[in-house]
């Protein structure tokens, strides 16, 4: 028996290392691919995933490669990361070879990377365990050697992340990712209020209410020396680059996007997926307080008029439709 589990532990072992390095190869070829394309309508047109969640390789590798990012700079911060194996900055460690330092709270999840020799024995990756808060967020970097410019940032908490951004100093990212909350729409800038102990699975139970606006993303990145460079396809990540590298996107990038999000994670009272859509998912925390980012004004989401344009209105209406859910949202 315990030969026979040694001998199935082997062959798991062997086959997911074979699969990892059968996605790491196609992942370069298709990088070299996107290295290649010199211009672009939208973010959209570079994105694949390898370890991403979504097609946020195929755009970092793009952003990295456009940028010119030199070597002394080739350094990522990622927080948020959960295992560390859907994430945004894995490929670039793996494919690009730059040092990196990953954050989660979960405490079991960094042992357990910790302990995959493949990552921490071929790269300089390090590792923290932590709870982040914006009154924390500096010292965890500092604490880990991470100080100055570097060359990315990737912020996703699923909560705070705008308030997080907001009081980061202690580094200064040539590029930024920051995954926004679609469902506040994109008319005005919109977070949830500030708490230093929100986690997003109990604070409510359609798990729709956190984060932040890509309103408010981009005011903030604006008063921070960033240009919106536009989002995903599905849209969950806005992508920023720093204002002195921004001329080198003038002339390749015809169209910074922003799009709304057809994805369907909502949760019923049980936190069973109840796959609500379109205008339907804000109706369902209307009753929410939201804070505007530019005059600290506080109201529930509902009162808040309106908040989407009319093309995310369009789409909106469009998918909301498909299930007979009428375009307003009621019930």
């Amino acid at each position: 028996m315990r030969l026979a589990r040694r001998i199935g532990s082997y062959l798991t072992g062997h086959f997911q290392s074979t699969a990892d390095n059968s996605f790491l190869l196609l992942g370069r070829i298709a990088s070299r691919q996107v290295r290649a394309i010199k211009s672009v309508s939208s973010l959209g047109e570079v994105e694949f995933k390898v370890y991403s969640q979504w097609g946020e390789d195929g755009i970092i590798d793009w952003l990295v490669e456009q940028a010119e990012i030199p070597p002394h700079l080739q350094t990522f911060i990622e927080f948020g990361i959960e295992s560390y194996e859907e994430a945004n900055t894995r490929f670039l460690l793996e494919n690009r070879n730059w040092r990196g330092l990953v954050i989660d709270g979960n405490a079991t999840r960094i042992e357990l990377l910790k302990r995959e020799s493949k990552l921490f024995c071929r790269y300089d990756l390090t590792a923290k365990t932590a709870f982040i808060t914006r009154e924390n967020i500096n010292d965890l970097f500092t604490h880990a050697g991470f100080s100055g410019e570097i060359g990315l940032l990737s912020i996703d908490i699923d909560g705070n992340d705008y308030w997080v951004w907001e009081a980061i100093s202690a580094v200064r990212p040539v590029i930024c990712i920051c995954e926004y909350n679609a469902v506040f729409g994109n008319v005005w800038p919109l977070s949830i209020p500030y708490e230093p102990s929100f986690v997003r699975t109990r604070r409510e139970f359609s798990n729709l209410y956190f984060g932040a606006s890509i309103g408010a993303l981009r005011s903030l990145a604006d008063r921070k020396g960033y240009r919106f460079l536009g989002t995903n396809l599905e849209g969950v990540n806005a992508f920023f680059v720093r204002q002195d590298y921004s001329s080198k996107f003038e002339s390749l990038l015809a169209n910074p996007t922003e799009q709304p999000s057809k994805f369907r994670e909502s949760r019923d009272h049980s936190g069973q997926l109840s796959f609500r859509r379109g205008l339907e998912r804000s109706h369902l925390i209307r009753d929410l307080p939201v804070v505007n980012t530019e005059t600290l004004r506080k109201q529930n989401l509902g009162s808040v008029q309106p908040l989407y344009s009319a093309s995310w209105l369009r789409i909106l209406e469009i998918q909301a439709g498909q299930d007979g859910v009428p375009v307003d949202g009621s019930q």
